[in-house]
């Protein structure tokens, strides 16, 4: 490896420490130690989740059937509607299905693997500008975070993104330490990808990359503000090429654009993914309400990240990094302005502080899981405070801010842990005692020798990272499902729509293609495919029931109704159609046939119209309606009107608990 710490050229500014000579001995072996243990974390049992989130899943299953799909990001084979989200992050699951058949592992690998790598990433990141122990720190803190460990073992867009936004960090800081513009248009390059795997969420640190290379970087002014602005068509070009393509593709000939009003890529892009997620205002939001209000998707204000729906997700060691971070600043402030141990500090103190403003006033949909892009930044920040400051514990300000930083995160630690009070009882008292002590040992750590030093230093770290690390391994070890997937024990979210308990048994593989489930040294849970009961979307949860989904959870059709729904699939572009797609997934996981998702996502999207429903079903396009789902029946907008339509004009039955209407026949003018 290169030298553990990098300094600009000794030319370009005021003298600075040469950095050491290479890596130690044992740099090599440790990398390999936590890499190892993070893919252990983030592997074992993987398949026990399923299908894990099965809007996700059928897309990646309709994927496998069609290029179009593929290339669209469709839900359906036959590309009725595409998902709320681009493509991107389907696209590595795809090849993964494409390769080894739809199952659980091929589908949930991925997000592991890219779990892993964002910590390796990170490492390297965080080693060359603060030395190999604040990389191995830093990638700890990340691979424990507790909701990291559940997007890493799930397959929303958020693990992809959250290793794309680590490698944009990594490039940038690259590009300066010489004002390179190779590094920073990969930096651009590389969120654009981001973009094109969460939209606008992915385009938050860039004001803050920005500034921090225009005030850092080791070039005239001049010549930053034009790599800046290379550096800004690059990302336009990176973020929009896909989009232009799918404007321009008549939309006739295309799948409508799931989550937007009027099939339109922007309108999802500035609307229900952009601007609507700060305002609430988008169709389908319940909304969060004006700041420090209580709505759908909780409070909003600026303790929003400490609160109940995020605080036990994310804020582990929150308290932890703005102390530390305050420390890498009072440490670098006689540095000249081309410091990039300072530079990396602004960095990821500025990816952390936009974001989390963000975060924490945010009045449309926002999910705790969100929060895992805020791992990256806090695991930095802790790894390389903690190291700068270890190394300067001779100075009085470098010990106060290691034992207020080990101290604010036992005190926070059991205020966590509290929440749970059943789940490991003696855990948060010991957290709160192995940090008083600590504190107290770091105040004194320069009068300390030998193996108490090295004690004390355990010590810390233990305490600091105990409740996080009890809440990483409760996750792993607990199946999810659904929508809105939580970390941790159960009950540790004020807004649980979905997520934990005995999931659907994806590892079931589709008709027609291999399955995997199961998982290193566990079999998949039963019960979903075909037969059992639907989650209820609750922690923990399930009932028996008709096996009909909703919003955020998956519909479980019984052996019954899959075998009536396969009954000449052949001769139909869908199998069936129902209201929300949710709901669709279930039906067309089960039986890897289309099946159209009215109104996508959540049944508000104005498609199909009820003249283009019945236009599918004069054609004999569509074999089934399947009752129940978000909105089907209440008889408002689209999706109400298709189900009322159908309801008085075609016969019905109940199969597996489920009312089915068969569309080629009918019991009324239609």
């Amino acid at each position: 490896m290169s030298s553990t710490v990098i300094h600009p050229p000794r030319h370009r500014e005021a003298d600075q420490p040469s950095p050491p000579a290479g890596d130690p001995a044992w740099a090599r072996p440790a990398l390999l130690v936590l890499l190892a243990a993070t893919a252990l974390l983030y592997l074992w049992r993987l398949g026990d989740s399923g299908y894990a989130n099965s809007f996700y899943s059928a897309a990646v299953q309709a994927s496998t059937k069609s290029w179009k799909a593929f290339f669209f990001g469709s839900f359906d084979s036959s590309s009725f509607i595409t998902v709320d989200k681009p493509p991107v992050s389907l696209w590595v699951m795809d090849l993964s299905a494409r390769i080894f058949g739809v199952n659980a592992w091929s589908i949930l690998v991925p997000q592991a693997l890219e779990g892993v790598a964002a910590v390796g990433l990170l490492y390297a990141t965080v080693r060359r500008y603060a030395g190999v122990a604040a990389g191995l720190i830093a990638g700890a803190v990340l691979a424990l975070t507790p909701v990291a460990v559940l997007m890493f073992r799930f397959n929303n867009p958020d693990a992809l993104l959250t290793l794309l936004l680590v490698g944009s960090a990594y490039t940038l800081l690259r590009a300066l330490e010489r004002g390179s513009i190779r590094w920073l248009l990969a930096t651009s390059a590389i969120l654009g990808t981001a973009f094109l795997t969460k939209m606008a969420q992915a385009l938050i640190v860039v004001p803050v990359f920005a500034v921090v290379y225009l005030l850092v970087a080791p070039t005239p002014v001049r010549r930053r503000l034009g790599q800046l602005a290379g550096a800004a068509a690059v990302l336009v070009v990176a973020s929009g090429w896909w989009v232009a393509i799918v404007e321009l593709v008549p939309a006739s000939a295309r799948p409508y654009i799931g989550g937007s009003q009027d099939n339109s890529l922007l309108n999802l892009i500035f609307g229900y993914n952009g601007v609507g997620r700060l305002t609430g205002n988008e169709t389908g939001s319940v909304g969060g309400g004006p700041a420090g209000a209580a709505g759908r998707w909780g409070a909003t204000g600026w303790t929003r990240l400490f609160g109940a729906d995020m605080g036990t997700q994310i804020s582990w060691l929150l308290p932890t990094a703005i102390v530390l971070g305050a420390a890498i600043f009072w440490y670098t402030r006689r540095r000249p302005r081309t410091d990039l141990t300072r530079a990396a500090g602004l960095v990821f103190a500025g990816w952390l502080g936009l974001t989390g403003v963000i975060f924490s006033l945010a009045q449309g949909i926002i999910h705790p899981y969100y929060t895992v892009a805020l791992a990256p930044p806090i695991a930095a920040l802790v790894g390389m405070g903690a190291v700068i400051c270890w190394r300067e514990r001779s100075a009085a300000w470098a010990r106060a801010a290691l034992a207020a930083a080990a101290l604010a995160a036992g005190v926070w630690g059991y205020v966590l842990l509290d929440r749970t009070p059943s789940f490991q009882p003696a855990l948060r008292l010991l957290v709160l005692a192995g940090a008083v002590v600590a504190a107290a040992g770091l105040l004194g750590v320069d009068r300390l020798r030998g193996r108490i030093v090295a004690a004390v230093a355990a010590l810390a770290i233990a305490a600091s990272l105990g409740g996080s690390a009890a809440y990483a391994l409760e996750t792993a070890s607990t199946p999810h499902s659904g929508a809105i997937p939580t970390a941790g024990p159960a009950a540790t979210a004020g807004f649980t729509g979905g997520g934990r308990g005995t999931p659907p048994a994806g590892g079931q593989a589709s008709r027609g293609v291999p399955g995997a489930g199961g998982g290193f040294g566990g079999t998949p849970p039963q019960g979903a495919f075909p037969g059992g009961g639907a989650t209820t979307g609750r922690p923990g949860a399930r009932t028996g029931g008709n096996g009909a989904g909703g919003l955020l959870d998956a519909s479980s059709p019984s052996s019954g109704l899959t075998k009536l729904l396969e009954t000449d699939a052949s001769s139909y572009r869908w199998v069936a159609a129902t209201v929300g797609a949710n709901q669709a997934a279930g039906y067309q996981l089960a039986t890897g046939d289309a099946v159209m998702a009215i109104g996508g996502f959540n049944g508000s999207d104005p498609t199909p119209t009820l003249a283009q429903f019945k236009a599918y079903v004069r054609q004999g396009a569509i074999h089934y309606f399947i009752a129940g789902g978000m909105g089907g029946g209440s008889g408002q907008g689209t999706s109400g009107q298709i189900a009322s339509w159908v309801e008085a004009h075609f016969p019905k039955q109940t199969v597996g608990g489920v009312t089915v209407y068969d569309l080629t026949q009918t019991s009324g003018s239609a």
